[in-house]
């Protein structure tokens, strides 16, 4: 039993050393304790982030009362902005507004009780396109001219029934009852016009002339022109002509007054001629109407020496 004992510690002594020998080959070391680090910010980083902290809760404070006082200046609210109101039907703009750029609407109008105005300071241009944008009508005002570019040009009374004119690449109609031209000068039209009466106002005269060209005036049933108050004058530089071709041409009147015509006389002198009370109408072949003197006879063949010269 002794000898037992004796071995077990001697195996346990040799074990322990064994150990001993192991943990020197390889190198192990008790475990220590880890080093401490204080977590937090302090010194001139905590400074710094309280600074810019502080900085964006100003500029906050200044953005909301910057936003606020643009929206009491602007005037917002549920309705629009300022005197731009936004409804189902559209927009309403009340009072002068400006547009920088071209504005594309479906309809413009006015209030009931003012008016729609339109301002520019060049001119005001309405442009009409189709579905491929293509340009179909214009209407320029500028301070010059209006002017309008479009197929057909149409004005039409207030309930829009009765057209009063036309005007296209063809022809222009005028459809009105009465067309006035209250000009000094009155109206110069290029070409023909037709009509079915021509009348001047009351208490004015009617003048038709043609300063460089020749005036005619044509109808199928013919042409009637009176004076129901005044006189009636018809005048030309060079020859006045009267011509029927089928009919005859009818001087009616309870005087006809024929100025100014030749005297056939030669021999007799001026005083003579101022003696003489009464002169026989005289016509020469070729249609002048000359004067000779009235006698017992009819003197037109002794005077007819002046249808040599006309």
């Amino acid at each position: 039993m002794e000898q037992s004992a004796t071995l077990d510690i001697e195996t346990l002594k040799i074990t322990q050393e064994q150990f001993i020998l192991a943990s020197q080959s390889l190198h192990l070391q008790r475990p220590g304790c880890e080093a401490v680090y204080p977590v937090g910010l302090y010194g001139w980083t905590k400074r710094c982030l309280y600074f810019f902290l502080l900085l964006l809760l100003v500029t906050m404070i200044v953005n909301l009362a910057v936003t606020v006082w643009i929206i009491k200046v602007m005037n917002f609210s549920m309705e629009g902005m300022g005197n731009l109101h936004l409804n189902q039907d559209g927009i309403r703009l009340e009072g002068i507004s400006e547009f920088v750029l071209p504005i594309y609407v479906n309809e413009i109008q006015s209030r009931r009780d003012s008016l729609l105005v339109l301002r520019s300071e060049k001119n005001v241009t309405l442009n009409v396109r189709n579905d491929q944008g293509q340009l179909t009508g214009q209407l320029t005002v500028g301070p010059e001219a209006v002017e309008a570019q479009c197929q057909r040009l149409e004005v039409r009374s207030k309930d829009g029934d009765k057209l009063l004119f036309a005007a296209n690449e063809e022809e222009v109609v005028m459809t009105a009852e009465k067309f006035t031209a209250t000009g000094s000068e009155g109206a110069v039209f290029g070409h023909s016009v037709e009509t079915p009466l021509i009348q001047a106002r009351a208490s004015e005269d009617l003048k038709l002339e043609s300063p460089t060209r020749t005036l005619t005036m044509e109808a199928p049933r013919g042409v009637e022109v009176s004076a129901a108050k005044g006189p009636l004058k018809v005048s030309g530089r060079k020859d006045l002509q009267l011509e029927s071709t089928e009919g005859e041409i009818l001087l009616d009147a309870s005087t006809i007054q024929l100025g100014s015509l030749p005297l056939g006389i030669y021999t007799v002198t001026p005083q003579a001629a101022q003696e003489q009370s009464g002169y026989e109408l005289c016509v020469c072949p070729s249609g002048k109407i000359y004067l000779s003197p009235a006698e017992s006879s009819s003197t037109c063949q002794a005077m007819s020496n002046i249808c040599l010269w006309s």
